[in-house]
Formats: C-alpha cells, structure tokens, sequence
C-alpha cells in the first residue's frame, strides 16, 4: 500500500510538471516552511518555465532546478530530497553517481544500495565537489580519513560535499560558489554567472554540448530577476505589515553595490561602517505584540551583541591582530542582507573535525601540510586553497546571503547545522558570546523571518 501511495504521488508529480510544462510560476511565488511562508518575486514579471533553466541541458536528465528548488528558497533541503528518493526509488535526476553519491562508484543496482550510496545527499543536501590539487600548489595532502574507501577520492583530487547555493538574491553576490572559484578577475557578475552556468551545466549535467550564448543570457537573465525572502511568520503574520519590511519585494528594493557599508573601509562611496546592518524591524521594536517584539529584540542581538573575534583565519591574521571587537554584522556587513559587500573568504572552523556544536560526520578528514613551514591542518573541506593552490586559504569559505533562511536548512556549507538554534549555538561556543537563553531564541526568531 505504501508503495502503491509513493508511486501515485510520482504520478502526481509528473502530471503537475506537464501542466506547468510552457507555461509559467506566478509571481511571487509562495511556498510553505517550518517557520511560516517564503516568497520569490521576480522583477521581471512570471517565472517563464520555458526558460533553459527549467530545461535538460545535459545528458543525465538534470535541469538547474533539479538542486535550485523554488520551494527550498532556490537551493534544496534534505526532506523534500528524500520525498523524491521515495516518490522514484532512487531514480530521480538529482540522484546521479558523478556528485550525488558519496563516491561516483558506488554500487546503485538495487534500492537499498542507492539510499547507501546517496546518503550524504540524503541526509544533508550535500553535492560532490572534485577538482585537482592546482599545479604548483604550496600544499599536499598526506593523508585521507575516507568513510567510503571512494577510489576517486586522492591527495590530488580530493572530494568535498557542500550545499548547493541558492540561484536567487544574485545581485548582490560579490563572490559566486562557496570557495569563489566561479569568481574570475576582470569578469562582471553577469559573466561569471553565466561561467558557472556553462560548468554546471557540463559538470552537474554531465553535458555533451556547451550551451548556446542565448540560453546562457536566458538562465542569467531568469536568476538575476528572482529575489526571496521570509514573507509571513506563523507567530508574527506578514512580515511587511506595521512598518516592517520584510519579504521578497521589500528585498527587491534594497540598495546595494559592492563595498558597502565593508568594516575594512572599501567603501567607493566613503560612507563610514555601521554595525547596524539589519533595520527590516526596527517599527516592530516596541510592539505590544510578543512575536514582532521578540523579532526586533533578534535583530538588535544581531547588531550590537558584542563579541571577539578570534583565530579567523583571513580576518585576524589579514589585519595583524589577534583579537577583535565586534558583532554579527563585522562580516555579515551588506546592509538588510547580511553576506560580506566584498570578496572575503575566511576560515571560523566549520569545517574542523570534532569542532563542538557541528555534525561534520559522513565527510572526509585530509591532512594537509604546508610545503615551506611543514605546518599541517585537519579539515574537512580545503576551501579556497582548491582555487588558489596556497596554504594559508586552507579551510576558507564565504559568507553566504542571510536571506530565506527558514526554506533552506541545514547550514554551514557543510550543513554542519541542522536547525537555526545549532546555527546560534555554534556562535556563541565558538566567540564565547555570553548568549542568555532568551537571547538564543530571539536571534532565531530573527533569523526565521530573514
């Protein structure tokens, strides 16, 4: 009887797919999570399924929507990825050996051996990620602690697993994938999106054929329009109501160009830093509603909690100081937005095994050693230093955009965090922060309504 359930919501699925097929999503599109609703809006009018973006490109069956979800916020969350697994036995187009297993040869002859081989993605959302050590590199890796024994996975081209981004809120990117590799110097955004459109599109996609120049405008285009956020809280209600504003046309709106409101003062405009980077609820601050009070109180912890910032690698050795005042909002800068306004990969540990308050299990664990110091790391992810061959980015990613949050657990590139509270707690662990338990749950409060 289940089975028989599971395979007529497959049908379900198939059948809602073909009645969209040409048409197009409404605008905003609305979608339901733990914490209320999100919502995308598009300035560019309806979400036109007939883009490129919604087509097979490649030869494995994949689209860009099959890891860029409009109900996940764009990106995927692991229960509505289990829900395909069930609905297809394992067969839908996300699950493909190349990077949705764990090791692209894993065995994936019967059901069970795919829910083996395809845990990671599964459990955490997580995309295999493999490219070679660059030439020249001023690291090696001289050990691997391999949960799959994954012949593929080598000192020269080592694996990690990471959360597909978000393909929305692009215009204020300043740095495109976790570890900026889609990031090319001279390139505007534009163009760099439209590179990682052709890689994905030859990798993800496993395709045979480049993209035409068209259908790359077309899914930069589509991206490039779409903007998503928290619209409604199931405490609080509409989050643009009584002065707020919140939600994805409110985001749509928000100024932003590279450089502002940077702690390091790259400001092109000369505007000075401001810690209080997030006002979407400051009319909510003295609210006689308990939620919206709750909310604003999240946000003013966000702005002005101080802590001290501490071994971040590309931010305490950058600047030469091995301690720093600040917030939230020192790295999480870019105003009612909260990614950095400028290129900024830094290393917090997220990706150090056994770090406290982090579920990192289900990855490998490579030492690495630096060539002219002899200096070795353990990590889990070799971040930027797969880009830029040098030791010293070991470890570093960006900050991603703070926006649509609740549509799009677990967190962390690694998804290390399974819930916003995780998120918090590592937080305050982590730069000893002083959190009281109501402020715990006020920054999350705050942080689902993003």
């Amino acid at each position: 009887m289940r089975k028989r359930s599971w395979a007529l919501l497959w049908l379900a699925l198939l059948t809602a797919s073909a009645i969209y097929a040409g048409n197009s999503l409404p605008n905003p599109v609305i979608s339901r999570n733990g914490a209320g609703t999100a919502s995308t809006f598009s300035n560019a009018g309806n979400i036109d399924l007939n883009n490129p973006f919604f087509g097979n490109l490649g030869t494995n069956g994949r689209t860009c929507a099959s890891c860029h979800v409009s109900s996940n916020a764009w990106g995927i969350e692991p229960s509505e990825v289990q829900a395909r697994f069930r609905a297809s036995d394992g067969l839908d187009p996300i699950f493909r050996t190349n990077d949705g297993a764990n090791c692209p040869s894993a065995d994936v002859s019967t059901l069970g051996a795919r829910r083996t081989a395809y845990s990671l993605l599964l459990d955490k959302g997580l995309i295999r990620v493999s490219f070679p050590v660059p030439a020249g590199a001023d690291f090696q890796i001289i050990a691997i602690d391999d949960p799959y024994s994954c012949a593929e996975t080598t000192p020269v081209t080592p694996a990690h697993y990471r959360r597909p981004l978000p393909s929305t809120n692009l215009p204020f990117l300043t740095t495109v994938m976790w570890d900026g590799r889609e990031s090319h110097p001279g390139n505007t955004l534009r163009e760099n999106l439209r590179q990682q459109a052709i890689d994905a599109t030859m990798g993800h996609a496993e395709g045979a054929v480049v993209p035409t120049d068209q259908q790359l405008q077309a899914i930069v285009n589509a991206e490039f329009a779409l903007f998503t956020a928290q619209e409604t809280s199931l405490s609080a209600g509409a989050l643009d109501k009584g002065g707020a504003t919140g939600g994805a046309r409110k985001l749509s709106t928000q100024e932003f160009y590279v450089g502002i409101n940077d702690v390091l003062g790259a400001d092109p405009n000369g505007r000075p830093f401001t810690p209080v980077v997030f006002t979407t609820y400051n009319a909510w601050k003295d609210s006689t509603n308990p939620a919206k009070a709750q909310i604003a109180r999240g946000q003013e912890i966000f702005n002005t909690h101080p802590l001290m910032i501490t071994d971040v690698k590309g931010l305490n050795d950058a600047l030469g100081v091995p301690a720093l005042n600040g917030t939230c909002t020192t790295c999480h800068d870019s105003p009612n937005v909260g990614n950095h306004s400028v290129p900024l990969a830094i290393d917090i540990g997220v990706s150090d095994p056994g770090r406290p308050g982090l579920d990192l299990s289900g990855l490998p664990v490579y030492t690495v050693q630096c060539v002219a110091t002899g200096e070795t790391r353990v990590t889990t992810d070799l971040g930027r230093a797969m880009v830029t061959g040098k030791c010293a980015d070991v470890g570093k990613m960006k900050g991603p955009i703070l926006r649509g949050l609740s549509a799009r657990a677990p967190y962390f590139h690694n998804g290390g965090a399974r819930t916003l509270r995780d998120v918090v707690e590592f937080y305050d662990a982590r730069f000893n922060m002083g959190l009281s338990e109501q402020d715990k749950k006020d920054l999350v409060a705050f942080l689902g309504t993003l």
